[in-house]
């Protein structure tokens, strides 16, 4: 993003290829971790609804860093992988991007070799990680609409809700974009709808993040409401 607020105020597009890998690197990685914190985050809504006498043990401090690890760790090999997989390709097609950043499929399209297998490796893994956090997210609010729905009190209902709400926002927003912006049919490609797609949810996510979430905050509102 920096990158390419830089290219706009100084009318500028270019990029080096180190640069480009770098930029690739930490968007895949970024990507992963937060959708791994997102899977966590689910969790943390699961264990404080359904087993909220067992938060503290089950969450504690060592509990937070090992998680922590699991989300990083795995974020940085697989951006790691994405980086030397994409980048070990002879790029003779070109040298632009039909993008703001540098994105793996429009990399992939550059390349002169027989790619398939590369981008095939690439789906597989990503898809693979992505159902596995998709279906423990899901799994998890399933857990906590069963748990809510026995509250005897409308109050409860409204406590809960409100807890998870943010996330479930946030999770909707990310991997909706997502889903479309990657697995969308080519029947409806468009440069101009990928990138709009691709801002969707590289940009837009992390931008309403501290809003979204702030929004539960009793000050806050209270503030805004003498704003308005």
């Amino acid at each position: 993003l920096p990158k390419a607020m830089a290219n706009s105020l100084w009318d500028n597009r270019d990029i080096s290829c180190k640069g480009c890998a770098a930029q690739l690197f930490l968007f895949a990685f970024l990507i992963s971790a937060e959708f791994s914190l997102l899977t966590i985050m689910s969790y943390d809504c699961y264990v404080a609804i359904c087993k909220p006498l067992h938060y503290r043990p089950l969450l504690g401090s060592r509990a937070c860093v090992h998680m922590a690890a699991a989300a990083w760790g795995p974020g940085f090999l697989n951006a790691l992988l994405h980086t030397a997989n994409t980048f070990s390709l002879p790029l003779c097609q070109g040298n632009a991007l039909d993008q703001f950043f540098c994105e793996i499929p429009q990399i992939l399209k550059l390349s002169c070799s027989h790619s398939h297998l590369r981008e095939i490796c690439v789906v597989v893994i990503g898809s693979c990680l992505g159902i596995g956090f998709f279906v423990f997210i899901v799994v998890s609010y399933v857990e906590i609409i069963r748990a809510v729905l026995r509250i005897p009190s409308e109050q409860g209902w409204h406590k809960a809700f409100s807890a998870c709400l943010p996330h479930l926002v946030v999770v909707s927003l990310f991997i909706s974009t997502a889903i479309f912006s990657y697995l969308k049919p080519s029947s409806i490609f468009s440069p101009s709808l990928d990138m709009v797609v691709s801002f969707l949810y590289s940009v837009v996510p992390p931008a309403v993040n501290p809003l979204i979430y702030s929004m539960r905050n009793q000050e806050l509102k209270g503030s805004l409401r003498k704003c308005l």
